[in-house]
């Protein structure tokens, strides 16, 4: 199928031979499958707009139904947004070697036309460090930084020092063998079940590496990295993110299915049961007096996927997190996972500040349970906020105190697509406020694909509000969905509203926009949107 995406010519397109360009995108899920960019000279000659197109050849001959383009709201004056797209997590193999170059490729010059400021890269530790501590390979990832460098895209990379399950990229094997060794130096659930996608923060400072500490080889990563990639600095690369935890954010791994943080059924578990966190918990107990509870994690807590009324510990009216040793205990885990952002927001700034880079870390939008009184889902993340205590303050003080920016995913979410009791926009606004006071700069995120209008609106509502504090976002992310004809003119309108250009989707002629019903395997399919 092929689909025309049609722009005003306020982009940033460049040069129009440009436009005239064919450009080949092979199918992510698919080499067998291309899609075809064409810049075509009769769409130049149209009141000064300029297009693109993307033909799909669908292997299956099904008729498929042409829907017309969702209208997106008028476009919102941003001023001083900046825009970036998330590159594949798996762009650079688990061999050092780039996936899908000719799709990015050609993918990353359509963002350059549509007039994107640049992508992000996820930099994994078990790619960079695999074989053998402090052993680097950064090959895969200078190649990235050179084709987006030769297009004049900008470059933010996120240091990645966790797993993936999807796709499936682990953490260095040396210290896969060093877990194997001693299981405690990752998170631990009350049933001795480990989290193995990220270290435990009680090990940070302790030699478990031949006498080394994971302070000291994250410290050694980041300033290989810095070497390495110090030509790219401040012209290409602008920006570096510091993993933190789970999924790179600075959380406990309170569900271990980092997707099912926000399934609205669970309020996830503590993880303070590794010995090292033990340890921590048993000397912070003695120094207040109360040695019985040091003993372990509360005991009237529902599991993973248990409502908070499963339990006493987080009811509303009476529940044990209002107790003196509810407050005792949510002190301690809340305290132990700030002085870990710290610890590691403090590396990032000591080997970065000279350096032109902007420094972020990644904080979650723990929604699930919000308008409970507790908050149970942010607790059991490390937020001790509740409906008497806002909790992050603390967290973004430390981010402010490390010159650090924070990067908030979520802003594509709104209440009305949630259940009772989630309020991803209550907590968007409670972060944001906190920052906004602070001065803390915000970088914004979106959680999964915006497949329906609803998710490209609210992003634009936050980009645009009053006073606002977010001036960057990230949109996440690039791969097979990100192309299909179902997102990317949505994506494509959206950009146009960041970039403040005039034409709106509603303002195409409806013959432009929608075409009829066609065979894909025999057919071209010609959508057209502004």
């Amino acid at each position: 199928m092929e689909i025309s995406v049609i722009g005003n010519s306020q982009m940033k397109i460049g040069k129009i031979e440009e436009n005239l360009r064919d450009l080949c995108i092979p199918n992510f899920g698919n080499n067998k499958q291309k899609s075809r960019v064409l810049f075509d000279q009769s769409m130049i000659k149209e009141k000064g707009n300029y297009g693109f197109r993307f033909p799909l050849r669908a292997v299956q001959s099904d008729v498929i139904p042409v829907e017309k383009t969702p209208a997106l709201p008028n476009s919102i004056s941003v001023d001083g947004v900046s825009l970036f797209v998330g590159l594949p997590l798996d762009t650079v193999s688990r061999d050092n070697t780039l996936n899908h170059e000719r799709a990015i490729t050609a993918g990353l010059k359509a963002l350059k036309l549509m007039g994107v400021d640049g992508v992000e890269l996820p930099v994994w530790w078990g790619i960079v460090e695999k074989e053998a501590m402090g052993k680097y390979d950064w090959s895969g990832y200078l190649a990235v930084a050179e084709m987006v460098q030769k297009l004049g895209l900008k470059l933010r990379v996120s240091l990645c020092f966790h797993a993936s399950q999807e796709p499936k990229i682990p953490l260095p094997n040396w210290v896969s063998e060093f877990g194997e060794a001693d299981p405690s130096i990752y998170f631990t659930d009350r049933l001795g079940q480990q989290y193995k996608e990220c270290l435990s923060l009680a090990v940070d400072d302790l030699p478990i590496f031949d006498n080394r500490s994971p302070i000291q080889v994250y410290q050694n990563f980041c300033e290989s990295f810095k070497s390495t990639f110090s030509p790219f600095m401040g012209s290409t690369i602008t920006g570096v993110t510091i993993g933190l935890g789970p999924d790179g954010e600075l959380r406990y791994p309170s569900c271990h299915d980092s997707a099912s943080c926000n399934n609205h059924s669970g309020v996830g578990e503590f993880q303070c049961y590794d010995k090292y966190m033990l340890t921590h918990l048993k000397h912070y107990a003695e120094m207040m007096g109360k040695p019985m509870w040091g003993l372990g994690g509360p005991h009237d807590v529902p599991s993973y996927n248990e409502p908070p009324c499963a339990k006493n510990f987080f009811k509303d009216n009476g529940g044990s997190w209002e107790t003196p040793y509810g407050d005792f205990f949510l002190s301690w885990y809340s305290d132990q996972l700030i002085s870990h952002g710290n610890r590691i927001l403090s590396l990032a700034s000591a080997v970065f500040g000279e350096t032109p880079l902007i420094i972020s870390g990644k904080l979650p939008l723990v929604h699930s349970w919000y308008k409970t009184q507790s908050h149970p889902s942010e607790l059991t993340a490390g937020f001790y906020n509740t409906v008497y205590r806002d909790g992050y303050e603390e967290v973004i003080e430390m981010f402010g105190n490390n010159s650090c920016r924070i990067i908030l995913p979520g802003l594509d979410l709104s209440d009305n697509r949630e259940p009772n009791g989630s309020s991803p926009q209550s907590l968007l606004a409670q972060i944001k406020d906190v920052c906004r006071v602070q001065g803390v700069g915000v970088s914004g995120e979106n959680l999964s694909l915006s497949k329906v209008t609803d998710g490209f609106s609210n992003i634009k509502s936050n980009l645009s509000e009053e006073n606002p504090v977010v001036d960057s976002f990230t949109y996440q992310r690039m791969g097979a969905d990100f192309f299909s004809p179902k997102h990317f003119p949505m994506f494509t309108a959206f950009v146009r509203g960041v970039n403040q250009l005039d034409v709106d989707v509603d303002d195409m002629p409806e013959t432009r926009r929608v075409a009829e019903p066609v065979h894909v395997k025999s057919e071209v399919l010609q959508v057209q949107t502004a």
